[in-house]
């Protein structure tokens, strides 16, 4: 069951709900997440719910998705586009919006005063949002999502030799902050 919540601030509690209803667990994906509440996080977390993120959709919207506290929560999202009309269709979009978001808010918390604050996400990390943890939250991960004997593999050959992620020093960073559309081969 895949579901999109969290779009709206009126839908803080809805997910709550839906628990208390008996509706939500580990065959459910929500999508979006970003005006939930307390309550809202705290049921996903309870239920095993999964979670599907769509920052660049978000962010045409003015909200953030909730990457912190989904991670603060041990919750690993997977990585979607929703509706291309609003922002870019691509992975490769998704995954520099996911890190720069995370990013971006510890670094104000740390500008703010604030100690003890989580680690930065790395690339590795986003990189399996966008792959097997995308995979699973669509519940496709025991066919797909890695490369694994037994499971379906199309693999996609990604350029290199472009001026966009020049010089390669890491290459998983390479994928993640400088590669577009236009490196797929």
């Amino acid at each position: 069951i895949h579901a999109h919540v969290g779009s709206a601030p009126e839908e803080a509690g809805k997910v709550s709900r839906l628990r208390g209803l008996g509706r939500l667990g580990p065959d459910v994906t929500l999508v979006h997440c970003s005006q939930l509440d307390e309550s809202d996080l705290d049921a996903i977390t309870s239920t095993r719910a999964e979670v599907c993120l769509t920052p660049s959709t978000e962010m045409t919207r003015g909200v953030t998705p909730p990457i912190q506290a989904l991670l603060d929560r041990g919750i690993r999202p997977g990585l979607g586009t929703d509706r291309q009309g609003m922002a870019p269709g691509d992975m490769f979009a998704q995954m520099r919006s996911v890190i720069s978001i995370q990013h971006a808010r510890m670094f104000d918390l740390k500008l703010a005063g604030k100690a003890s604050l989580p680690q930065l996400m790395n690339t590795r990390d986003v990189i399996r949002f966008a792959t097997i943890e995308g995979a699973r939250v669509a519940g496709l991960d025991e066919t797909t999502g890695s490369i694994e004997p037994g499971k379906a593999a199309d693999l996609i050959l990604l350029r290199t030799d472009r001026p966009n992620i020049h010089p390669i020093n890491d290459p998983i960073g390479a994928v993640v902050r400088g590669m577009d559309s236009s490196n797929v081969d």
